[in-house]
């Protein structure tokens, strides 16, 4: 390979050009990103940077342009991954004889409110200088949606000062991914910081006065005063540039166990990879680790050419809520027994291991770092020997 294409700017992106350097390809790397900001770090932005106590300059993940081409602010409209050719917004044709897709996903947007103003996502950094700009004193914020972005915003807010109203159309926050007892303690973490938490109701509607958004009507007919809105309901794989292109798109990119998709010298890495796990399912992740990780898979096999090793995910996913630090390893979903191994959750410090068929399959802390450092690396030699 004498050129590769890395379209997307982000973490993502970013890991794949030092994975290439780094694994020693010398030839040319071009990189594409939609947004004009050089690749910066996400987690702040729903906590310090939309807080105001970190600048944007501090979001920057590297000052090292690693040989590579960089073109921001530039998009990529269409690709012929068998011709190598990727056609860009400019109007420009790169030319390459490999591919590394990291183009992540864009938020899902609340129906009905495209055009009023208030209402706002939570994704890249211009989407927080808005929001940050819209939470004035006095503000009352309504968050629709009690996952970890939601969350985190809802914390950021109370820690300015502001009154927050959370919308969950689910019973339990997070229960999914954490089961009933657990996201009941996340529910808690609200209640404890003066949130209002709305659980088991959609939204139903939004006022306004005609160009931005004055309240939030619930489906159970509940009127919530709103001068923000803010909408965390989860995101959409960054896929539509790649219709017509012959690789497989189902919720993502589909790849194989090595994140490599069905034309060998494409790899997809990041959020908008859904690769195969070791059970033989199709799974996607959304969260900083797995962007951080999977392209030094996915690059080795993009430079052998062919799959020679599978992508093992550590499954590490972290959150800072109202002074807490919340971390979360393994895949904990449809574990079948939950136990607190040490400190009580009452006190807001604990470990619980998540078990499947008696087998530790997840590992949950709260303010409990050490030991939780302890168990995930057990959790992970485990895994790897299974």
């Amino acid at each position: 390979m004498r050129t590769i294409a890395v379209v997307g700017a982000s973490l993502a992106g970013l890991r794949s050009v030092e994975e290439l350097r780094h694994q020693g390809f010398s030839g040319r790397i071009v990189v594409i990103g939609e947004e004009p900001h050089a690749p910066y770090d996400r987690p702040p932005l729903s906590k310090a940077f939309l807080s105001g106590t970190l600048p944007a300059e501090e979001l920057a993940l590297s000052d090292e342009d690693f040989a590579a081409e960089w073109r921001l602010g530039v998009r990529a409209d269409r690709v012929d991954p068998r011709a190598g050719e990727i056609h860009l917004s400019d109007g420009s044709v790169l030319r390459t004889d490999g591919l590394v897709i990291a183009t992540g996903g864009r938020p899902r947007t609340l129906p009905g409110t495209a055009a009023l103003q208030g209402v706002h996502t939570l994704r890249t950094l211009d989407d927080a200088v808005l929001l940050r700009a819209d939470l004035r004193p006095g503000a009352r914020v309504v968050i629709v949606g009690a996952g970890w972005i939601g969350a985190e915003v809802a914390s950021t807010c109370r820690a300015l000062g502001l009154e927050v109203t959370v919308v969950e159309a689910a019973p339990v926050p997070m229960e999914r991914a954490l089961g009933p007892v657990m996201g009941t303690l996340c529910a808690e973490l609200h209640a404890d910081h003066g949130v209002d938490l709305r659980l088991g109701v959609g939204v139903a509607s939004f006022a306004s006065n005609g160009t931005r958004v004055t309240g939030v009507v619930l489906q159970d007919g509940t009127h919530l005063p709103a001068d923000v809105v803010v909408a965390g309901i989860g995101m959409e794989p960054a896929t539509d540039w790649l219709r017509g292109s012959g690789l497989p798109l189902d919720n993502g990119v589909l790849c194989g166990t090595g994140c490599v998709t069905s034309i060998p010298s494409v790899v997809a890495v990041g959020d908008v990879a859904r690769y195969r796990s070791a059970s033989g399912s199709q799974v996607r992740h959304e969260h900083w680790t797995n962007a951080s990780e999977q392209p030094v898979v996915a690059v080795r096999n993009l430079l052998a050419g062919t799959t020679i090793e599978a992508f093992r995910p550590s499954g590490y996913v972290w959150s800072d809520q109202y002074g807490v630090r919340l971390q979360l390893a393994g895949e904990t979903s449809g574990a079948d027994e939950i136990t607190v191994v040490d400190g009580s959750p009452d006190d807001r410090k604990f470990v619980a291991e998540f078990r499947r068929d008696g087998i530790a399959v997840g590992v949950l802390a709260m303010n409990n770092a050490k030991l939780f450092g302890r168990m995930r690396r057990q959790l992970t030699s485990t895994a790897g020997s299974r």
